[in-house]
């Protein structure tokens, strides 16, 4: 049977560009797998691993104008933003690099053993090793934060994992290109290129999750395939760890004080968060609490000015656009719902940004407005009138887990001052959001997630099927698993929990750092 060809399109015209690769058969994800599993004794070589993410950081920066270009042409997404999205996918490299070589994200504990305490305690030392082969499978938004050389193909090397990547099919070029510029940085390391692989199709994801020498996937996409995938990964003799990023409304509340405050800021500022790239953001606000009013009225006036002054935009590919537009109208249709700026076609490949309305009393009631609470992907987001703090609390009681959430504040209520009408202090408004979301954000917009040791992009089901994160220093910690040694001696001891430290590793002795 001939190889099935995969395509690269340009989702401005929808037309095919290259046949860059072939869709892998079982055969070749089984070979790619069985040579990643091989590929593990090498990357237990600390300073290999090191070089390998500061050389892939460097041969990605300098070939930023290919990877660029490549990128542009097959999501349309454009030069500023993906130069943008480089840096900060060779940042990402270059930070984990540093996490290896400062060493605490093994957890070296070490309790003394003590005769004298009942029941007595034995030598303990444990440290974290790495699972084994890692599945990332790559997004669409991201064509190289999240995809092949992004943080979770840096996070996995850097725990010492090697990493198969089933390639995204909207961005089959880009993928090609850094895999290639990835399996170099591994050879010039003195790693074998198989720490690296990349394969292409819709089976092999399945063919890949169900492998038995597959340790850990890693997932960012829709609610639909990656359930599908967690199920998958749960249904194997042997389950393995399955950290899936499926979808998120990012709720934001504007309290009536901060509305009164500042409404036309707030609005405008909604409008950039949910224009920024063309709506295609996992982060972007998706469901926004907004008082009844006139002050309310001022903010959704703002937000219908920037929403109307903004340029239409081309979606990731033309299936994305067709569920975007399919997803509007039917949002639009229900009963009570109104679409002040209308979402829809901006020509024969593009979208036009726009908002929906619906009173807080009509969501209340459930049956077929559950749709708007359902992640519509694009540049549209749904604001809901409230009436008073306890209709938005229900509301509130109505989401499922998000990514983010965020707040509104007046300037008073940023102070722990209580709202007006009895509503409840912001600060317990902080604690009710903070049940839904794994980050939380007052004043600004959640869209822009910075890479940084403290940063948490996660959430409760359905953001997130695990309680990790996919960006940060911390996202290391998905493909490690701890282990304790009890009573062994010094010399039979891994070097990372000898007893002169040999490696210089962080280390907690007793309790005490």
């Amino acid at each position: 049977m001939a190889a099935t060809p995969v395509w690269s399109v340009d989702p401005r015209t929808g037309k095919q560009r290259e046949e860059v690769a072939a869709q892998a058969t079982p055969e070749d994800v089984d070979r790619a797998v069985r040579a990643a599993h091989a590929s593990r004794a090498a990357l237990a070589d600390a300073v290999a691993r090191v070089t390998f993410l500061r050389t892939a950081a460097d041969l990605l920066d300098g070939a930023a104008e290919r990877v660029v270009e490549t990128a542009d042409a097959e999501t349309a997404l454009g030069p500023g933003r993906l130069t943008g999205e480089l840096a900060r996918t060779t940042g990402q490299l270059r930070a984990f690099a540093d996490s290896v070589e400062e060493g605490s994200y093994l957890d070296v504990r070490i309790d003394r053993a003590d005769p004298s305490l009942s029941p007595p305690r034995p030598e303990l030392r444990r440290y974290k090793v790495p699972l084994g082969v890692v599945v990332v499978y790559a997004a669409s938004n991201f064509p190289l934060a999240f995809s092949v050389p992004g943080g979770d193909t840096a996070s996995a090397v850097a725990a010492g994992c090697p990493v198969v990547v089933k390639a995204h099919p909207d961005h089959p070029a880009t993928s090609e290109l850094c895999a290639s510029l990835l399996r170099r940085a591994a050879v010039e390391s003195g790693l074998p290129a198989d720490v690296i692989s990349l394969v292409h199709g819709f089976d092999a994801g399945l063919e890949l999750v169900r492998h038995p020498l597959v340790a850990a996937a890693g997932f960012t996409g829709s609610v639909r395939g990656g359930r599908a995938l967690f199920d998958a990964a749960a249904a194997r003799p042997v389950p393995i760890p399955f950290h899936g990023e499926l979808g998120s409304l990012n709720p934001v509340v504007v309290t009536p004080a901060a509305a009164a405050e500042r409404a036309e800021e707030i609005g405008a500022g909604l409008a950039g968060s949910v224009t920024l790239g063309v709506g295609q953001f996992c982060v972007k606000p998706g469901l926004v609490l907004v008082p009844t009013g006139p002050d309310g009225d001022r903010l959704t006036g703002a937000l219908a000015k920037s929403l109307g002054e903004s340029d239409p935009g081309v979606l990731l590919d033309h299936r994305m656009r067709e569920n975007f537009l399919s997803g509007v109208r039917e949002r639009a249709a229900l009963p009570q719902v109104d679409a002040p700026v209308p979402a829809g076609s901006g020509g024969e490949h593009t979208v036009t940004a726009g908002y929906l309305s619906v009173p807080a009393v009509s969501l209340l009631e459930g049956g077929p407005h559950a749709l708007l609470l359902e992640e519509c992907f694009g540049p549209v987001t749904v604001v809901v009138r409230y009436a008073d703090q306890g209709e938005a609390a229900a509301v509130l009681d109505l989401l499922d887990g998000n990514l983010s959430a965020t707040l509104q504040l007046s300037t008073a209520e940023t102070g722990g001052a209580p709202g007006s009408d009895g509503a409840p202090s912001a600060a317990a408004l902080i604690g009710r959001v903070t049940e839904l979301a794994g980050r939380i954000v007052v004043n600004g917009w959640p869209t822009g997630v910075a890479v940084a040791p403290a940063q948490h992009h996660g959430g409760p089901y359905p953001a997130a099927t695990s309680h990790s994160t996919s960006v940060g220093g911390t996202a290391i910690e998905r493909w490690l698993r701890p282990v304790a040694y009890q009573s062994v001696p010094d010399a039979l001891l891994p070097p990372e929990l000898r007893e002169a430290n040999p490696l210089g590793l962080p280390r907690r002795v007793t309790g005490a750092r």
